[in-house]
Formats: structure tokens, sequence, C-alpha cells
């Protein structure tokens, strides 16, 4: 298992940057299905402007204990934080179709809203608002005339990843890098709200210094910069396999991430045989990666601020041998702090399912309580 100073030598090996979340704006705001939601807008400094949704229960006042939710990847880049949050329009069919076939047909983030949180998704690079123009994308063959654009997309983006992974490490970052610092920029954010509250004292990592403000004294996002990952207050993340690497990879680069929901997305990289590895992102292998650390090692790195993975024993993207070393793994570096690792395991493939969620919320929800941290 890694020793100290991995968050330093994690972020070396991804090649993060110093991303912000700057000139934030809210373009529109909503009220549907119990809840209060706003779409955000900021820059990174580069490519398109990213969208966000920030979702609360509806006529709820005061600070609420915030959730940044990372999207998938499931090979549908023309969307992103669509996959798992409404707005105020219904979803097109293919993003409800995939809510179908991983998420139980919910939009995962709003009912986590909806049970007291206030919940963050973004685009992240190469997803959605920041999506590629199709123009920079190889030439889409062998579909037929009834595909729809989205489809169209989506089979040139998965071309396309692996001549990105290369730019990005030509530019000595890597494409797990560059995800990774946004999330970062996009977690500062979030912490920076006067209408966030910090997560049970007991799951603050390290303490943590605001350099700047994000938003207004009203609660509502101005024209403005935000300051380093390091900002005041700590937030939980939860994602699912893409969504959860990223999750993870947040939770081991960022002190200011007060607790982290994986969900099928952990196993031991020993135990990777051929067809899984050709199964999975670019994101699940920068390169210089395995040098420092095998991956559960990664995602126990927060120990002993409190982590929950979700397993889906059936998982064909994953052996079994390796998700129960990865669990075995993570005991062992939670060890000092056992009450703090919940891993569960699901007789189910590769999803995160209602009643994963169920049992995702329910912990987050004992997080905020301070229940079973001593």
């Amino acid at each position: 298992m890694p020793g100290p100073g991995l968050r330093e030598r994690l972020g070396d090996a991804l090649g993060v940057l110093d991303l912000r979340a700057r000139d934030v704006r809210v373009e529109r705001r909503w009220t549907r299905d119990g809840l209060d939601g706003e779409e955000l807008s900021w820059t990174v400094g580069f490519g398109p402007r990213t969208r966000a949704y920030l979702l609360r229960p509806h006529g709820v006042p005061g600070p609420l204990p915030g959730v940044l939710a990372m999207h998938c990847h499931a090979g549908m880049k023309w969307a992103g934080k669509d996959k798992i949050a409404d707005g105020p329009e219904p979803p097109p069919p293919e993003v409800a179709r995939l809510r179908d076939r991983l998420y139980g047909g919910r939009a995962y983030a709003g009912e986590l809203a909806r049970r007291g949180f206030a919940v963050l998704a973004h685009d992240v690079f190469a997803w959605g608002s920041r999506r590629f123009p199709p123009a920079d994308l190889p030439p889409v063959e062998g579909m037929g005339p009834d595909a729809s654009e989205p489809e169209r997309y989506d089979r040139a983006a998965r071309d396309h990843e692996h001549v990105l992974a290369k730019a990005c490490t030509l530019l000595g970052t890597s494409f797990t890098g560059v995800l990774a610092s946004e999330d970062l920029a996009a977690a500062a954010y979030l912490r920076s709200r006067p209408d966030i509250a910090p997560l049970s004292n007991t799951t603050s990592a390290s303490a943590a210094v605001s350099d700047s403000a994000a938003v207004s004294g009203s609660g509502i996002a101005s024209e403005s910069d935000v300051g380093s990952a390091s900002d005041a207050g700590s937030v939980a993340v939860i994602g699912l396999s893409g969504g959860g690497v990223r999750a993870a990879v947040l939770g081991a680069l960022d002190p200011g991430i007060g607790a982290v929901a994986v969900a099928a997305a952990v196993c031991s990289f020993r135990d990777l045989r051929e067809e899984h590895v050709g199964a999975h992102s670019w994101m699940m292998f920068p390169p210089g990666l395995t040098r420092l650390a095998d991956w559960p090692g990664v995602v126990a790195s927060r120990a002993p601020a409190p982590l929950m993975v979700l397993y889906a024993a059936a998982d064909p993207l994953f052996p079994a041998r390796g998700m129960r070393r990865a669990h075995r793994q993570i005991t062992d570096a939670y060890r000092d702090a056992p009450a703090r690792y919940t891993g569960a395991f699901f007789d189910a493939p590769h999803r995160f399912d209602r009643a994963m969620q169920d049992a995702a919320f329910d912990w987050l929800a004992g997080v905020v309580a301070g229940e079973a941290f001593p």
C-alpha cells in the first residue's frame, strides 16, 4: 500500500493542472419534481464553457451538505451531467435508455438532492458541453442511415479517445489528469458557495483555507473566480464506473473532500486480464500510476476519511477475484479506523441500480450525521 506523500506524487504523475472555475454564471433557474435547480456555467481557461446543474430540495432554506455527482463514461460523450441529473426539460431518448440500463431509470443526482443535499453535476472535458466539435473527430463508418446525431458522435468520440489520451501525454499531462483538474475546480466552486454546509466535522481530511469568494452574499453565483482546491469546508463525491474513477482520484487528491462513494469501479490491477483492459477507458490507465500504487491503494489513500465502495459482483468489466483483493487491501488500509470504510457487494452487473444508490445515500446521510465515525 502507498505511504505518505501519495497525494503529491499522484498529482505529479497525472499531470494535474492548476484550473479554477472562472466567470461563474447562472444561466437559468427552475423548480421541478420537488427540486430547485440552477444551470451554471464557467470557464476553466480553454475549450467551451462548462455547464453544470445545481439541485436542492424545493423551498428548503439555509445551507445544505454538498455532494459532487460525477457522470459516468458509458461510451456516451454526447451527454455528461444529463445522464445523472435532470434539467428543466425531459432527457433525450439516448439518455433515458442509458439511465434504464445503468441507473434503474433514475436521475440519481435529483434523488440525492431530495434527501436533503445540494448536488452539483457538471460536464467534464470531452463530455456534454465540453465535447469536441464533430469536425475535429474521425469520420464515422459502418452506421446505418437511421443512426441519430448523438449515436454518430459517440461512435466518433470512441475512436478519438486514444488520440486524445496521447495528445494529453504530449502536453505533459494525462487524460485522467485533465479530468481530475476540472473536477478539482468544480469541487472548489461547490465548497465556496455560502449555501453549502460542510460535512460532519469528523469527516474532514484536513483543515483548509479559502483564498477567494465564488458567489455573492445572496448565495447566487456571480461573475467571479473560484479559489484553489483547498477552499474552506468539505463536500462529498459520488460516481459510477468512470465517474467512480473520477470520484476516487478526486478523493485522493483533494483534502477538502470529506467523503467518497465509488460504485463499480474498484479492482486490483494485478487481476485484470486482456478482455478487462480492452473494455476500459484511458482514464483508468494514466501513465505512471502503477509505479505509485495498485488502484485500491489510490482509492484507500484518503484513509481514515470516510470511504464507501460498492462492488458489482457480477460485473463483466472487473474479475471477482480482483474486487475481493481490492476489498481486502482497502480494509487493511483502514485497520486503524475500520468504521470509516464500508465495502458492500451487490449481486449486480456493471451498474449503479436503485438498491446500490439507496445504500450510498443512506451512508452519506450517516456521514453527515456523524454516525459510526468516532
